[in-house]
């Protein structure tokens, strides 16, 4: 491959960790070419963007970038796909439908955290979204309100109604 060809694909490499923001490293030297084109299209239904990329040329990638990717580089032996992706959890979802472990998790950047070896797959499947925190946190503070509405409503609107239902709700 000549220099040019690096140089541009080291750029495209790390734009697409900027686009995506959580990626998988992933070993897939044991699957044949029909297991691969499977998981291939597992990828795509799932939305993750699925690369098989050099080593070296991921290495300088996350080089290039402002985050400090270095807990990553001792993963990148090998054979190595990249899994990209918008949701966090993904990835590892989609990697526990395999049961024989192939292909199997290198390493992850997910929600700003670095999680290396297979061991870390489970712990990455149950990881929630910042959307998914910021929705249960919403329903959360709903809560209180809510039942401040349902004991307005009950008591007949009336102050003297408000103060006996807190009360029955005491006892």
């Amino acid at each position: 491959m000549r220099k040019e060809d690096k140089g541009v694909v080291i750029s495209q490499l790390a734009d697409a960790v900027k686009q995506y923001g959580h990626f998988y490293l992933v070993d897939t030297t044991a699957m044949n070419a029909a297991a691969t084109s499977e998981l291939r299209r597992k990828c795509f239904n799932a939305g993750i963007k699925l690369v098989v990329v050099k080593n070296s040329l991921l290495h300088k990638a996350l080089m290039s970038l402002d985050v400090d990717y270095s807990p990553l580089f001792d993963s990148l032996k090998g054979t190595t796909s990249v899994m990209f992706c918008e949701t966090a959890n993904a990835p590892a979802k989609l990697l526990k439908e395999y049961k024989e472990g192939v292909p199997s998790l290198k390493a992850a950047y997910a929600e700003e955290g670095f999680y290396v070896g297979a061991e870390q797959l489970e712990a990455l499947a149950t990881i929630k979204s910042k959307d998914e925190v910021i929705a249960e946190i919403v329903a959360l503070l709903q809560s209180p309100a809510k039942n401040v509405i349902s004991a307005l409503q009950s008591g007949g609107n009336t102050i003297h109604g408000v103060l006996q239902t807190l009360a029955e709700r005491a006892e």
